[in-house]
């Protein structure tokens, strides 16, 4: 399966919201990519006004937000059996960037004890109409008492965090030494990224601060006392970012050949391991604690 050679550093634009243009760069310190400029914190908001955004919403105006939350949805069961697993008789879960709020309700529905992080206020005040306000903006973080979480997740929130340092070594904090933190993020290492290349949606410039691979992850969480114990693959996700980056590049999203691209993605995986997106199972690590 043949894949042009990505550079170390290019160009990717906005095709969501702004349609500017913005610079990859290797990172200084791990093995992940680096949008620049990066928006200030004041701007930043503003590149999440979008309609186009669903995370932040509830629509299903088109066929392909139907899919989205059909898909949704069936993640969201495989979502719940993967804390399950780590729970033991602990059921405490702290989800960040839960935008409107789905995992946190269905997690509340299986006899978790639910608390949420969003900082988007529209996409917050649906949450807490899921989960009888158990949801809160950025600034809850300080006022949680430590090890007060079994599980920690983020799905798909790290590499929209200005600050990931800083947060790493909260979550560090709050979570239980037994507890398991969860991150999915997008692999810019997969074959559909490599396949796409500038045109690849997961870049989703300049909403995504941080564009990572499976080292430079192992690299950041080691720095705060954390070992990746299992990845997992999100194998729906080389289709949802096939079909936009068909969009991208050509105008329309060509069903036929995103999912014969996301297809291709996922065969190449299963040799590689190098999936569209990947979930990391993290444990603290307790020579580091």
């Amino acid at each position: 399966m043949k894949v042009h050679n990505k550079k170390s550093n290019f160009q990717v634009t906005d095709y969501s919201v702004s349609k500017e243009k913005f610079q990859l760069e290797k990172h200084s310190e791990f093995e992940i990519l680096e949008t620049k400029p990066q928006p200030s914190l004041e701007n930043l908001p503003a590149y999440y006004k979008s309609e186009d955004y669903i995370s932040h919403t509830d629509t299903r105006r088109n066929l392909f937000e139907k899919a989205y939350h059909l898909v949704r949805s069936i993640a969201l069961k495989s979502k719940l059996k993967l804390i399950n697993a780590s729970a033991n008789s602990d059921k405490t879960l702290l989800d960040i960037g839960c935008g409107t709020g789905d995992f946190l309700q269905t997690a509340l529905k299986d006899n978790w004890k639910v608390s949420g992080i969003e900082p988007n206020p529209d996409a917050r005040k649906i949450a807490n109409s899921k989960t009888d306000n158990a949801v809160f903006d950025t600034s809850q973080l300080s006022k949680f008492e430590s090890k007060s979480f079994n599980v920690i997740s983020l799905w798909h929130v790290l590499e929209h965090l200005p600050d990931f340092n800083e947060q790493l070594a909260i979550y560090k904090t709050l979570l239980k030494d037994s507890g398991t933190l969860v991150i999915a993020v997008p692999n810019h290492k997969s074959y559909d990224a490599e396949y796409y290349q500038s045109f690849w949606a997961a870049y989703d410039v300049p909403r995504h601060l941080w564009h990572f691979s499976q080292n430079g992850m192992s690299q950041l969480l080691a720095k705060h006392g954390f070992k990746v114990v299992e990845t997992k693959p999100m194998k729906f996700d080389a289709y949802y970012v096939s079909l936009l980056s068909e969009k991208y590049k050509s105008g329309n999203m060509n069903y036929l050949k995103a999912f014969w691209t996301g297809f291709k993605s996922n065969l190449a995986a299963k040799r590689s391991g190098e999936y569209s997106s990947l979930i990391y199972v993290i444990k603290k690590d307790r020579n580091a604690i």
